[in-house]
Parts: C-alpha cells; sequence; structure tokens
C-alpha cells in the first residue's frame, strides 16, 4: 500500500464482509474465542471451510490496514466501528 489509500472506506468494506462472514460462520465477531475456534477447528463441510477461511483471510487483511495505519500515526478503529 502506498500511504494514499482512503483507510476509512478500506476498513468499511472489509467490516462489512468481516460482519457477512461471521454471520455465515454462527461467530459473534466481539466474542474472541468464537473466532479462534471458528478458524482452527474442522468442520464437517467443505462450505463451512471455505466461509471459515474467507474470514481468516479478511480478518488478516484487516490487520495488514491496521499495522499500516499505525505506521504512520494514524488510529485505526474498532472492528465495525465505522
Amino acid at each position: 500500500m502506498s500511504g494514499f489509500e482512503n483507510y476509512k472506506e478500506e476498513l468499511a468494506n472489509l467490516d462489512h464482509e468481516i460482519l457477512h462472514y461471521a454471520a455465515l460462520c454462527g461467530v459473534d465477531i466481539a466474542d474472541h474465542a468464537a473466532i479462534r475456534a471458528c478458524i482452527n477447528q474442522p468442520h464437517e463441510s467443505m462450505s463451512a471451510d471455505k466461509m471459515r477461511e474467507t474470514l481468516y483471510g479478511l480478518l488478516i487483511l484487516r490487520i495488514k490496514v491496521e499495522e499500516e495505519m499505525l505506521s504512520i500515526g494514524q488510529k485505526p478503529p474498532e472492528l465495525g466501528g465505522w
């Protein structure tokens, strides 16, 4: 990322997708243990695995955007805090 991104828009879009996939996985995004369990525990169906993989990827991407914001002195909002 170049530092010229619109972080507010990027995080809002990411948060929307994260909340969508968390709902599909039946995970309360405020429950960190439930998020870890959703990502780490095998599931009996392939579609549930794909949803968890997508949720995991989105969460990692959000962390990367947060790290970039912090590196330039901006404080990222809480997940869904826009």
